[in-house]
């Protein structure tokens, strides 16, 4: 029997809420997409979404893995898309440079130090853990946000 190795089991985890992410997106038009919740501070599933997969982009790719990337954290809330094809090809592209960085990670990179840019020193333990949870979390709140917006096109 092969022993999976740790990062995997965690990805296992964090894979299945971004699937679940994405997948709440499915047969939704436009003005659905973008469509945000009556709260101030509400965000749309499109937004939702590209900031859970750009969180996930840069605490294992960048943060874990040491790979530059520019993030626009920002820009992540702002965005609106015009249709579920832009979201599918960034989650597919993304979801298979995430699962080759875990499985790379050399042995005691889960249990080194890494300088995170908003939380400070974190293990790569705790990384995985925070993007474990980050995702889902939003996975709620995007099940959520489309349970609001199919009773809002029912009235």
């Amino acid at each position: 029997m092969v022993a999976r190795s740790e990062p995997l089991i965690f990805w296992r985890y964090i894979a299945s809420s971004l699937d679940r992410l994405v997948g709440c997106l499915d047969d939704l038009d436009a003005e659905s997409l973008n469509w945000r919740p009556p709260a101030a501070d509400a965000n749309s599933l499109y937004a939702l979404t590209m900031h859970t997969l750009g969180n996930a982009e840069e605490n294992i790719l960048e943060v874990l893995c040491g790979h530059p990337l520019a993030r626009d954290r920002a820009g992540e809330f702002a965005a609106q898309g015009a249709n579920l094809g832009v979201v599918a090809a960034r989650w597919g592209d993304l979801r298979a440079r995430l699962e080759t960085g875990l499985a790379e990670l050399p042995d005691g990179g889960l249990d080194r130090t890494y300088q995170h840019p908003r939380r400070g020193p974190l293990t790569g333990r705790e990384i995985v853990i925070v993007v474990a949870r980050h995702a889902a979390e939003h996975l709620g709140q995007a099940e959520l946000t489309r349970d609001l917006l199919r009773a809002s096109r029912k009235s």
